[in-house]
């Protein structure tokens, strides 16, 4: 007697094939070795944050180029915007990552209003 052949499903990606039905109705026998499922990680605590240092920074007069102030703290770099007319007579730079950064205009206008506020304070 001949073999009887089916169209095994089963392929991927290529399509079906012609199989005896021998074969498919044979099933392979289950693997011997266990299934091993990896337990879950622990989550690691976060780092805490390092605390910031404190701001430095640079006060330039920008008619003469020369500077007002050079690395130094925010009631040290104050004081010499005490002495400044108008906040356009200066250029302020902070200190980042060991670069010196040129202040936007926002934010010299908040130095600028510290400033006026230190001043206040003061009378």
């Amino acid at each position: 007697m001949g073999r009887v052949w089916v169209l095994d499903t089963e392929t991927k990606g290529t399509g079906a094939e012609m199989v005896p039905l021998d074969k498919v109705q044979q099933k392979p026998a289950p693997s011997k070795e266990p299934f091993w499922v990896p337990p879950e990680r622990t989550p690691r605590e976060p780092k805490p944050p390092q605390p910031r240092a404190p701001r430095r920074f640079r006060v330039i007069d920008v008619l003469s180029r020369e500077v007002l102030a050079d690395d130094a703290g925010a009631r040290e770099a104050l004081g010499v915007l005490n002495g400044v007319h108008s906040i356009v007579d200066v250029q302020v730079y902070v200190r980042e990552q060991e670069k010196w950064r040129l202040l936007t205009l926002g934010e010299l206008r908040t130095l600028w209003e510290a400033r006026t506020r230190q001043l206040a304070e003061e009378a």
